[in-house]
């Protein structure tokens, strides 16, 4: 097993979404069915938690300050004093936003899901910082990781119960020329978030895998860090130098959770991660 720290004990229910914020120095991350929005700045230890008045599925840094936030009724800039308003707010009976990632060129990648996973009940969808919103994939089940290659050409995607990291060609048009990149082996878990490192190799977090992979950008398994808790939901690069691996996890469904479940958890300098763009709205 690889050398791990708790950073946040925390007993989140799905803790998900981690986003390293280069201007605050804090790391934030979610629990998406517990509401809250957590923060926390490895400089100091210091920690801070938002309730939000709906499941939040994911919470980005804005370019202007504040966060955006992928909700269960749509999409809201939260602002740097606390207010909130709604960018595209589209209620769906039984849906709700799950994980989301920004663009090169700022935009919003938002996705949905159904409560009951049904297949082929939720959407990825492109938002601007004026509402516009664009489905991209219809028909997706979870909608999971989205990340892009260093150079902005390229487009990775997760499905999760395709069990599939699929790559797409990338340009100021969209994306096209679906393909699978990775197909994760029956028994390993299944795909949820990714996370794409300078040299342009894909980290894959396994729910119900218990491990976070590495696969080159052309597929191959290079690394596999293994941890403690089966339930882990998405990873990010964090720190001044973006070399520490920070993942989440969750306790959600786990009859005896271990006593990281739900926790933050870090490996230190384990990689060189890319900086991430800030919602430009």
């Amino acid at each position: 097993m690889t050398a791990y720290e708790v950073a946040v004990r925390a007993g989140a229910t799905l803790g998900e979404g981690p986003v390293w914020d280069p201007v605050s120095g804090r790391l934030v991350w979610l629990d998406i069915l517990g509401a809250r929005v957590h923060t926390y700045d490895p400089s100091t230890g210091r920690r801070t938690v938002r309730t939000t008045d709906q499941h939040v599925g994911a919470a980005k840094p804005r370019a202007g300050g504040g966060l955006v936030l992928n909700l269960r009724d749509g999409v809201g800039l939260l602002d740097p004093h606390g207010t909130f308003r709604w960018l595209r707010r589209e209620p769906v009976p039984g849906r709700r936003g799950n994980d989301a990632a920004v663009a090169p060129d700022g935009s919003l990648w938002a996705g949905t899901m159904r409560y009951d996973e049904a297949t082929g009940g939720g959407t990825l969808s492109r938002l601007t910082g004026d509402g516009t919103a664009a489905t991209v994939l219809p028909d997706v089940t979870v909608s999971n990781g989205t990340g892009w290659s260093p150079d902005g050409r390229l487009m990775y995607y997760i499905d999760t119960p395709t069990r599939r990291v699929d790559v797409f060609d990338h340009d100021a048009d969209g994306v096209r020329d679906r393909r699978p990149l990775v197909e994760i082996e029956a028994g390993a878990g299944f795909p949820d978030g990714l996370t794409v490192d300078a040299d342009g190799c894909v980290w894959v977090a396994l729910w119900d895998g218990g491990a976070v992979r590495r696969y080159t950008p052309a597929g191959e398994l290079d690394r596999v860090i293994t941890l403690p808790t089966p339930r882990t939901t998405a990873c990010v690069f964090g720190g001044a130098a973006l070399t520490d691996l920070y993942v989440t996890t969750a306790r959600v469904g786990l009859p005896a959770p271990h006593p990281v479940a739900g926790s933050l958890l870090v490996i230190p300098d384990i990689g060189h991660g890319l900086p991430q763009p800030a919602f430009a709205g």
